[in-house]
């Protein structure tokens, strides 16, 4: 399963970057685990707790990149976009994700690890944790952003 959503990541970022040099990098978990972390940065909610780690590239420049989040337990992430394309692979823990411009406990799917998701550029979705902290790689064809979505009005 996981071999197939790996596979199903390369092909996303060969296709959509077939002119762009992807530099060599192999990473063992210890490895990643070494990587420095930050809070937020470019195509993360922002949010205080999330941890973002980037495995390869650089989200803030044209071409492909691939971030880690590690999201602690009972954490919601409002409805927002990104403005690129992006594919997402479950790592640990279980992930509730939805998509809409309003974020909605009851359209949210658990994913377990080794569950795949997309964020179509400009389409708005949301996110969540329960009791239990997750970790999910994103990866996307940079620079990309976040935009929360307006609140609705009452």
């Amino acid at each position: 399963m996981r071999l197939v959503v790996a596979a199903a990541l390369t092909l996303m970022l060969a296709s959509t970057t077939a002119n762009a040099a992807m530099p060599e990098r192999r990473l063992t978990p210890e490895e990643i685990a070494g990587l420095p972390q930050v809070g937020g940065g470019p195509g993360t909610s922002g949010l205080a707790g999330i941890r973002t780690t980037i495995l390869s590239g650089d989200p803030t420049k044209a071409g492909p990149y691939t971030i880690a989040l590690a999201v602690p337990a009972h954490t919601k992430i409002a409805a927002h976009t990104h403005r690129d394309d992006r594919a997402s692979v479950v790592v640990s823990g279980e992930w509730f994700f939805g998509y809409g411009a309003v974020a909605d406990d009851g359209k949210v799917k658990a994913l377990a690890p080794g569950g795949f998701y997309t964020e179509p550029a400009g389409e708005p979705h949301f996110a969540q944790t329960r009791d239990k902290p997750a970790v999910v790689y994103i990866s996307g064809v940079g620079p990309t952003d976040t935009v929360y979505q307006a609140a609705p009005k009452p």
